[in-house]
């Protein structure tokens, strides 16, 4: 029988939720045994409702009901995001069991027994460490970054000789990005040539054969992308005794922004939980945004009727973000949306300030104007990272960036690099994972080649060596490899062979391993200073993780984001101006946004206006955009664009249409305006009281 939690402040816990969100936290009763259940349950949450804060409260009011916190799978789409969930739930425990004296460390103890709490890729590949020997893993198995599994994929893809071929073959990242989507949709190479990469679709039988091959040579090294992570975990659970046996683990499974989950997600969960029985979902219909990495809105509309009786659906309205000008703007563009749950955004903060619809002449202009607006402001006191400009593509910034550079703002921009994208960290990284996993082909021959006079022939010959031995670590040491000095393969032997004692401590492994490095990186890139710094990161970043393959393959699945991203130098400043994507600002908020281009063409964009489904999705995607606004929106509509390969003084241009989204029912939310505004001519005399000259005379007269 399970145990409830004493809680001396009763309900108190539950007092900063609204009636729906207290609905959502509580779903749910004790059977007859007092352990408490729950019938599927779906929350839709809108934007700026408190989702986060609701689900943690559900955490929260499982555990205070008896359920063993380890007893509960959450999963999310970033480990912050599990991390944060976590930290809330402890502090709402904490404050519900809380006596007079109690200290900080007696608070929640249970909740820091969260242990199945993380993204979809790291709960898999827990998952599958558990079952290897299940689905025909090696328990010791690597997970590859998506650069890696790109150039294993070209690896194979040279050894077919494609690129050979008289037509141009497609490029790996391309040929991977086919390879992912095939897997996370489950549908036929032939549906997704036909749906997404037509152009690619004369290379059917050429790509099957790759993606053959492909799949090959990561079973012989032992490893898996992020692709395989879910496809595994997914056949696991298509054997029923299996999915009855993962399943069995947890007794209540939470799911953070459903909408974001693709068809081999569903079907796991699904799987998990064939009835229903303790499964809850969050997300938001109207802010399903990554089709392009095949999710699918249709899992969170398909939700209820999935089971037998439908699942309960409880949607939070109550918006504690945006002024209601701004809710009222975002209510009428996706209440013409095609399909969706019906839902209106509420705000307890009224406004007279209404959403700019703003005209300007082009792009100079927009950005010119962008600028007066965010100085504006900022001498009103908001600071200039409570604003953010927001836009459609990452180039859709360049001639704002290089006005805020004239005049000397600094600004951040987000959508760059991985921190792990970078090549000096790769190299760090690599060394490790060859230790960890012998097998590592990709790992293996990056490492050789950052010996002086080591290149691909060379490096091929001494794996071929080693695989000969059947990855003796001691074969590899007494090979000689001709190319590189004796001195620097020795050291480079004896570090792996001490990284790969299995009883060697994980402490200090990374430090052991940068020193090692540090002659080759001041060798083979320029600025050595700024990337010794990257790495002094990375070993500070080691030492939360309690072992090496838990250190790798969070960071490879979660990776942090690189100081390289910041564009200019916002810290030498006390502030900055941010600048995003509307992807990568979901789930973000700002006093102030101004979202650029909103023009046909741009929103929906002009690749997506072949399908109903992808025009629905960028209606989906300006609606994001308006609701990370708190306080202030501006729409900016360039009436000019001018014509690419022309020269530099061309005038040649076409004009931009209104945005097919900003119908006469979303104007009349907003204050359409130009800038600048029409100047003002004051005329000091009569027209009528000036001379009048007869020009045509004139020109008649030339040719008399």
């Amino acid at each position: 029988m399970a145990t409830v939690i004493e809680t001396p402040q009763a309900s108190r816990w539950l007092d900063g939720l609204n009636a729906a969100q207290r609905a959502a936290a509580t779903h749910g009763s004790a059977d007859a045994k007092g352990v408490w259940t729950a019938t599927p349950l779906l929350v839709i949450a809108g934007a700026g409702t408190g989702k986060t804060n609701t689900l943690a409260h559900r955490v929260a009011h499982l555990i205070l009901n008896g359920v063993a916190p380890e007893r509960l799978l959450l999963l999310t789409f970033s480990r912050r995001a599990s991390q944060e969930m976590i930290r809330r739930a402890r502090r709402i425990v904490g404050a519900a069991t809380s006596r007079p004296g109690a200290g900080e460390e007696d608070l929640a103890p249970g909740v820091a027994r969260l242990t199945w709490a993380g993204t979809f890729h790291s709960i898999a590949n827990r998952v599958l460490r558990k079952y290897a020997a299940n689905v025909g893993l090696q328990p010791a198995f690597s997970v590859m970054d998506r650069g890696d599994s790109a150039d294993l994929l070209d690896l194979a893809r040279q050894a077919l000789e494609l690129p050979a071929k008289d037509k141009r073959f497609p490029r790996k990242d391309t040929c991977l990005a086919i390879y992912s989507h095939c897997v996370n949709t489950r549908l036929p190479l032939e549906r997704t040539l036909k749906d997404v990469y037509p152009w690619c679709a004369q290379w059917h039988a050429e790509l099957k054969q790759l993606f053959r091959r492909y799949v090959e040579l990561k079973l012989a090294q032992a490893v898996l992308d992020f692709d395989d992570l879910l496809l595994y975990w997914h056949a696991l659970v298509q054997d029923p005794v299996l999915a009855q046996d993962v399943g069995s683990l947890f007794d209540h499974v939470l799911v953070d922004e459903y909408q974001d989950t693709n068809t081999l997600q569903a079907e796991i969960l699904l799987a998990l939980k064939p009835t229903g029985t303790g499964l809850c979902v969050v997300g938001d219909d109207a802010q399903s945004i990554y089709s392009f990495r095949a999710a699918t809105v249709e899992n969170i509309l398909e939700f209820p009727a999935r089971f037998t009786p439908e699942a309960s659906v409880v949607t939070l309205e109550e918006n504690y973000r945006s002024t209601q000008p701004i809710l009222d703007a975002a209510n009428a563009l996706i209440s013409e949306a095609s399909r969706q749950y019906q839902k209106r955004l509420q705000s307890p903060r009224p406004s007279e300030v209404k959403p700019r619809y703003v005209t300007v002449l082009d792009d100079q202009a927009q950005a010119e104007y962008v600028i007066e607006r965010i100085l504006a402001a900022r001498e009103q006191g908001v600071l200039l990272r409570k604003q953010a400009v927001l836009f459609r593509s990452s180039h859709h910034s360049d001639v704002l960036e290089l006005e805020l550079v004239r005049r000397n703002i600094p600004y951040v921009k987000y959508g760059g690099l991985k921190f792990l994208e970078a090549a000096h960290v790769k190299d760090l990284l690599a060394v490790l994972r060859w230790a960890d996993n012998p097998r590592n082909r990709i790992a293996a021959f990056r490492v050789l080649q950052l010996l002086p006079g080591v290149g691909p022939a060379s490096a091929e010959r001494c794996l071929k060596a080693f695989e000969a031995s059947s990855f003796d670590w001691s074969a590899l040491s007494a090979y000689r490899l001709p190319t590189a000095e004796a001195g620097q393969w020795t050291a480079l032997t004896a570090l792996l062979t001490s990284l790969a004692v299995p009883e060697s401590p994980w402490a200090g492994q990374l430090g052991l391993t940068a020193r090692w490095y540090e002659p080759h990186l001041a060798r083979i890139y320029d600025a050595a200073t700024p990337r010794a710094a990257d790495l002094e990161q990375l070993e500070r970043i080691a030492t939360q993780f309690t072992t090496r393959e838990q250190f790798l393959t969070e960071l490879t699945l979660d990776p942090p984001r690189a100081s390289g991203d910041l564009s200019g130098t916002p810290l030498l400043d006390e502030d900055y101006l941010i600048l995003s994507t509307i992807h990568s600002a979901k789930g973000q908020e700002w006093d102030n946004v101004h979202v650029l281009h909103v023009s046909d063409g741009t929103f929906p964009n002009e690749f997506a206006t072949g399908k109903a489904e992808l025009i629905e999705e960028e209606r989906r995607l300006l609606y994001v955009a308006m609701t990370r606004a708190k306080h202030e929106l501006d729409l900016i509509a360039p009436l000019k664009y001018y014509v690419t390969q022309q020269s530099r003084g061309g005038d040649g241009h076409v004009y931009g249409t209104r945005s097919r989204f900003l119908t006469p029912a979303v104007m009349k939310s907003l204050h359409a305006t130009t800038w600048p505004a029409a100047a003002t001519f004051v005329r000091e005399r009569d027209p009528d009281a000036l001379p009048r000259v007869d020009v045509a005379a004139r020109l008649r007269n030339q040719w008399a």
